[in-house]
């Protein structure tokens, strides 16, 4: 707490940290380190990180442990995203409600969003109404074409999400954010292992 008011006061963002260091079973499958996300091409170095601000971090913790104890566990798709990188995502869908303006920047630029899903405790597949980064009605909250069990599973990550302090972007069923992540600054620092952006 002492390090995080001497940052406040010297004007420093605060720190990232790694969820897998909070949420050691977590399954980290960054898409856009691999060009299986709708972009088809790798946008993230290789050995980016699943980085969130503290408080991003000890709140997903929270809800890990409540998932955990109904048989799930989290399977994050993307984290902290360098600013840079939301012009690559703007220059192929320009759509604001799925891809923030650059300009404006996004919560996952601040360190204050995540993009999830649930997997089963032994890391087996979960049913979600759309595929991740699905754009259209079948990735919105309200969607109900979907089957029961997949309207289940997104409740369930839903209340876990929200019990434990995110709120939900009604458009994808992937994507919390901190209620106030717009006061966070908008950043573009290394995230990878060696240091490297």
């Amino acid at each position: 707490m002492r390090a995080l008011l001497l940052l406040f006061l010297a004007g420093a963002p605060e720190p990232l940290v790694e969820v897998p260091a909070r949420i050691p079973d977590a399954v980290v499958d960054l898409r856009y380190a691999t060009p299986d996300n709708f972009m088809k091409k790798q946008v993230y170095p290789s050995g980016a990180r699943c980085l969130l601000l503290e408080r991003s971090a000890t709140m997903l913790a929270k809800a890990a442990d409540a998932l955990r104890r109904k048989g799930f566990r989290l399977k994050v798709y993307d984290c902290y995203r360098p600013h840079s990188v939301q012009y690559e995502l703007w220059k192929v869908l320009p759509v604001p409600g799925y891809v923030a303006d650059p300009k404006k920047g996004s919560n996952h630029n601040r360190g204050g969003a995540v993009d999830l899903t649930l997997v089963t405790l032994d890391g087996g597949a979960v049913e979600m109404p759309s595929p991740y980064d699905f754009f259209g009605k079948a990735a919105h909250h309200g969607f109900e074409g979907a089957s029961a069990e997949a309207k289940e599973n997104r409740k369930t990550l839903r209340e876990a999400m929200e019990a434990a302090g995110f709120k939900k972007n009604p458009m994808e069923w992937w994507h919390y954010d901190l209620p106030d992540a717009a006061k966070y600054p908008l950043r573009d620092e290394a995230f990878t292992t060696d240091g490297g952006a």
